[in-house]
C-alpha cells in the first residue's frame, strides 16, 4: 500500500511538473506575441524603407552638412533596423530639410589686456534645427512631420574646421538619435 502511495504521489508531481513548464511556455509565447525584443514598435509587415535627401536650406551654409545628416540617417536605419533599402513604393519614408544651422555666443568675457575693455565670446553655441516627414504606408496613423533641434555648447577658441569635424557630428547624431526613437521605438 505504501509503495501504490509513493508511485501516485511520483506520478502527480510528474504531471504537475509538466502542466506548469507547458503553462510557463505558454505565457512566454503570449510575451513575444505582443512584445517585440527588439525594442522595435513597428509592424512586422513593415519592410522598406526610403530616406531621402536632406537639403540644407539654412541661412548659414555648411557645405557638408546636407550629405553627412542624409548619409548618417541612412546609416541608422539600414544598420539598426531589418527594414530594407527602396525608392519605389516604400513601407516607410523619411524626407525633410535642414531648416537652420547657427552658431550664437553664449557666454561672453572681457581681454583682460584689451585696451578699452573689448569683449569677447568665450564660448560659442552650434544649433541645428531639422524639419521631418515621416511617411508609413503600413500604418498611416503613426505618419507625422516634426521639427527636431539640438544643440552644443564649445570653446569660441576651437576653429571652424575643428567643429564642423566634431560638433555638428555630435549634434546631428543626437538629432537622428530623437527621430530614430520616434519611429522605430515609439516610447
Amino acid at each position: 500500500m505504501q509503495r501504490s502511495n509513493h508511485i501516485c504521489s511520483q506520478f502527480q508531481y510528474k504531471n504537475l511538473r509538466f502542466v506548469l513548464i507547458l503553462l510557463l511556455n505558454l505565457f512566454c509565447l503570449s510575451l513575444v506575441s505582443c512584445y517585440s525584443f527588439t525594442g522595435s514598435s513597428l509592424s512586422p509587415e513593415t519592410k522598406t524603407i526610403q530616406i531621402k535627401e536632406f537639403p540644407n536650406n539654412a541661412a548659414l551654409m555648411n557645405p557638408n552638412l546636407s550629405q553627412q545628416f542624409s548619409t548618417d540617417i541612412q546609416n541608422r536605419f539600414l544598420q539598426r533596423t531589418t527594414l530594407k533599402g527602396s525608392t519605389e513604393n516604400p513601407d516607410i519614408l523619411i524626407e525633410g530639410e535642414i531648416t537652420d544651422y547657427m552658431i550664437s555666443p553664449t557666454t561672453i568675457s572681457s581681454a583682460v589686456n584689451a585696451p578699452g575693455g573689448t569683449i569677447q565670446a568665450a564660448q560659442n553655441k552650434l544649433t541645428i534645427v531639422v524639419k521631418v516627414h515621416y511617411e508609413n504606408k503600413v500604418e498611416p496613423d503613426k505618419s507625422f512631420d516634426r521639427t527636431y533641434s539640438d544643440e552644443a555648447v564649445f570653446s569660441s577658441d576651437l576653429d571652424i574646421n575643428v567643429i564642423e569635424a566634431s560638433q555638428v557630428k555630435l549634434v546631428n547624431e543626437r538629432i537622428i538619435n530623437k527621430i530614430f526613437n520616434d519611429i522605430v521605438a515609439n516610447w
